[in-house]
């Protein structure tokens, strides 16, 4: 049985192909009917030659809603015909690394699908430790929307508003008003800090980031964009700073606007070497931190969407059928010209 998928079939390039449809390899994976998949950014970064594990050929995605269509003899607590929520990162449970919670480097695991196996832009993928790597999907909660739980809030939480330490009453400035810089915007809200400030190129995503919360937004073209940062600090920097682009330039703004004693967490996906300027940090009492999602967050984010705590009903912006797969790709990469923030497939 063959099935519609979309391909990486060399640089800058993606086809929408025949593939042959997974089959169950291990007794410890399932096979999923894809509902909706997304594209994420770290596509994009595939495409750009960025992600040198992933090799022309590769069935693209990492992120995805739908039905448990095969089950091998090991899983437990799945079901043929269970609605379920494809996590980013795959979970073997019981290598060193998952033992300490680093899910993302998960020895058998970790980040693969879309990367070094076919991933969740088809019709159907193959879930390798499918157990530990589906989450059951409430009937409540829109699956489409929740293409979004798949990677950008966990990623958004764990490696921008945990690694930052937003805190209570604290001051956080987002560089980057994609789908994980809002992502990270709306669950830094869950901290109640007393200022959320957003900064982006595009004006569009910027009043986006007001109507979901942030207390001020500066668009970092204008000449004065450091200094119109700062004043909103009183001069003093802001506690929690996380980049969500991935280019020197951001990062080299965070590096600006952190506080003494704040943290700047590293979110974006780098492919140029950056400068760190230890000549202006080193004194000044801060951390950095870096990390690949472990999507260790993600049943506890399921609950508070569940709950009506968090919303994520505003980051999927377009969609479009599997047969219009291609145009989503180049939407995406044209994301400003067409107001899109996340942009998913839809397969039923």
């Amino acid at each position: 049985m063959s099935m519609k998928a979309l391909v990486y079939t060399g640089p800058g390039t993606v086809e929408l192909l025949d593939r042959p449809k997974p089959t169950i390899r291990d007794p410890t994976d399932a096979v999923v009917r894809l509902l909706h998949a997304s594209i994420c950014g770290t596509d994009l970064h595939i495409l750009k030659g960025d992600v040198p594990s992933a090799q022309p050929g590769l069935v693209l995605g990492h992120e995805g809603v739908g039905i448990v269509d095969q089950v091998g003899s090991a899983v437990l607590g799945l079901q043929v015909g269970d609605r379920v929520l494809i996590s980013c990162m795959t979970s073997c449970g019981a290598c060193r690394f998952c033992a300490r919670g680093i899910v993302a480097h998960c020895e058998t695991g970790g980040w693969i699908l879309g990367n070094r196996i076919d991933g969740t832009q088809a019709e159907f993928v193959r879930i390798p430790h499918a157990a530990l790597s589906l989450h059951p999907l409430p009937e409540s909660i829109p699956p489409r929307a929740a293409v979004a739980m798949s990677d950008s809030f966990p990623t958004g939480y764990e490696c921008g508003v945990l690694s930052a330490g937003v805190q209570l009453g604290g001051s956080v400035v987002i560089v980057g008003a994609g789908p994980v810089g809002m992502a990270a915007l709306l669950t830094a809200r869950l901290h109640s800090p007393s200022l959320i400030v957003v900064v982006d190129l595009d004006e569009t995503r910027l009043a986006m980031a007001h109507r979901l919360g942030a207390h001020a937004t500066v668009n970092s073209a204008a000449p004065d964009a450091s200094q119109k940062l700062l004043d909103l600090t009183q001069g003093q920097g802001f506690d929690s700073v996380i980049e969500a682009v991935g280019i020197p330039a951001t990062f080299a703004l965070c590096q600006e606007l952190v506080a003494v004693g704040g943290a700047i967490a590293n979110v974006g996906v780098h492919g140029t070497k950056v400068d760190l300027h230890l000549e202006k940090l080193w004194d000044r009492n801060i951390s950095i931190h870096m990390s690949l999602v472990n999507a260790t967050t993600t049943a506890r984010l399921l609950r508070l969407v569940e709950s009506g705590t968090l919303d994520i009903g505003s980051l999927v912006t377009h969609n479009f059928p599997c047969a219009q797969a291609v145009t989503a790709y180049d939407i995406f990469q044209a994301a400003s010209a067409h107001q899109a923030l996340k942009v998913a497939i839809d397969f039923a």
